[in-house]
């Protein structure tokens, strides 16, 4: 398999439209044409990691944060950044990063940190600017369920938790096939009247080539009637953190062990406490503190993130309990989620797990 195939079905999960703007997602460094011999997957990439990869034999690194963020002007080896280019492009190691657009999606970062908490009714903390658009195309009706099912399966009707969405209206169309035609039904040169399906749905714009193609792929028409439309609706599955409930309210104490417990911290620094039950918990994977209001807006009792500056957390005021887990350690299962998207798109070569710690920030 080549190394853009797999790139491109990490991109169907996490489109690099999703992405924020400071960031710098995507393939980083090699060949997108280059075969796989194996991949090795990290939360970041450095010098030890593409050492790592060396090993193992792997020629393809896949990690969360990019290791380019900002853009170079000479490559000389000066420092961590430069020399692991360098390294990665002599040993023929492509390095690809999934971070802000893997945020930013259900059953990303922050929906594997919810698992792992044990959340239930998930959502979006603060939705993204991903508006919707709505494609209209016309069938004849025996074969409207063929396309409607194509369409669901490449990512279209999805509305909320509610998935399969359409509306249909049955009517007549017409058309008269020319001379170089190959027509699906009809005779040339008579105008045809056909029982159709109006078929109508929606989808996330970054998911618009998918649901064409296989629009244009299912239909049985030799020409495919359709109309896309923009539409003001904010796409519900795309955004910045996530909000869910615990299935039972606890203290503020016990919950804070439990968290120490399931992210393998030796501490966690948080606001004091409000002598209150933790029920709804807000969370970001990351830096977070830029979703503190919308936490408590949305009325969270909890809000858990990483890279609290000292001033943030006075704008808690009372309203929440902050903790803070730490940057590397609320982001650590990532590498989980990378493994589990390689396996399930291919099986014949090595996927490593990287061995290497790459958290910069020691505790004494």
């Amino acid at each position: 398999m080549k190394i853009k195939e797999l790139t491109t079905y990490i991109e169907q999960i996490a489109p690099l439209s999703y992405q924020e703007s400071y960031d710098n997602a995507g393939l980083i460094t090699g060949n997108p044409n280059d075969e796989i011999t194996g991949v090795l997957i990290t939360l970041d990439t450095v010098e030890e990691v593409v050492e790592e990869a060396i090993r193992k034999k792997a020629n393809l690194i896949i990690s969360h944060h990019p290791i380019i963020f900002f853009g170079l002007k000479k490559i000389t080896g000066k420092n961590y950044v430069e020399r692991t280019i360098i390294k990665a492009i002599k040993n023929d190691i492509a390095i690809y990063a999934a971070h802000t657009n893997l945020d930013n999606v259900i059953g990303g970062v922050n929906s594997k940190i919810a698992e792992k908490i044990g959340l239930i009714n998930t959502k979006i903390l603060s939705l993204g600017n991903e508006k919707l658009r709505k494609i209209v195309t016309f069938v004849p009706s025996e074969k409207a369920q063929k396309v409607r099912q194509a369409m669901f399966d490449a990512g279209a009707g999805q509305i909320g938790n509610y998935s399969s969405c359409s509306y249909n209206t049955e009517g007549t169309g017409t058309f008269k096939a020319g001379k170089n035609t190959n027509a699906y039904v009809g005779e040339k040169g008579k105008i045809h009247y056909e029982k159709e399906s109006r078929i109508e749905t929606v989808y996330p714009q970054a998911l618009e080539n998918k649901v064409v193609n296989a629009l244009l792929k299912s239909h049985p028409y030799e020409e495919v009637a359709y109309d896309i439309y923009n539409v003001e609706n904010i796409y519900s599955k795309v955004g910045a953190g996530l909000t869910g409930e615990l299935s039972k309210a606890i203290n503020e104490k016990d919950f804070l062990l439990s968290l120490k417990k399931i992210f393998k911290v030796d501490f966690i620094k948080h606001t004091k406490f409000l002598a209150k039950k933790i029920k709804k918990v807000a969370l970001c994977g990351g830096a977070g503190s830029f979703l503190l209001k919308n936490a408590i807006a949305s009325g969270a009792d909890v809000f858990i993130s990483g890279d609290f500056k000292y001033h943030e957390y006075f704008d808690a005021e009372s309203k929440i309990l902050i903790a803070d887990i730490g940057h590397f350690e609320s982001e650590q299962y990532t590498k989980d989620i990378f493994y589990d998207i390689v396996r399930k798109k291919i099986t014949n070569f090595a996927c490593f797990l990287s061995e290497i710690n790459t958290n910069p920030i020691k505790y004494l």
